[in-house]
């Protein structure tokens, strides 16, 4: 029986743009209108829609009474081409 190889889900979604990725947002309660609070977030989600940060900030806008002022998204791709530098270069001689 040949074996098969299947892949774990969560490599395949990285290989996609899954990412971690820093959520920080500015947010005024009904209270205290003239001050700015910061809420800040680390998930895991994709670039460039941002399908769970979405699904969170129609979350907040429905049930929290804070009003969002803005939100600042960081991004870093777990899965990505890495570079090489050269540091050092060493002769020999034959």
């Amino acid at each position: 029986m040949p074996y098969a190889r299947v892949s774990d889900p969560a490599f395949i979604e990285r290989l996609r743009g899954a990412g971690l990725t820093t959520a920080e947002i500015l947010y005024r309660m009904p209270d205290h209108p003239a001050l700015l609070q910061t809420f800040s977030w680390q998930f895991e989600d994709t670039a460039p829609n941002y399908p769970r940060l979405r699904r969170f900030l129609d979350y907040w806008e429905r049930e929290i009474e804070a009003k969002i002022h803005s939100v600042r998204v960081m991004h870093s791709r777990l899965i990505k081409p890495q570079e090489i530098h050269c540091l050092a270069e060493i002769g020999y001689l034959n």
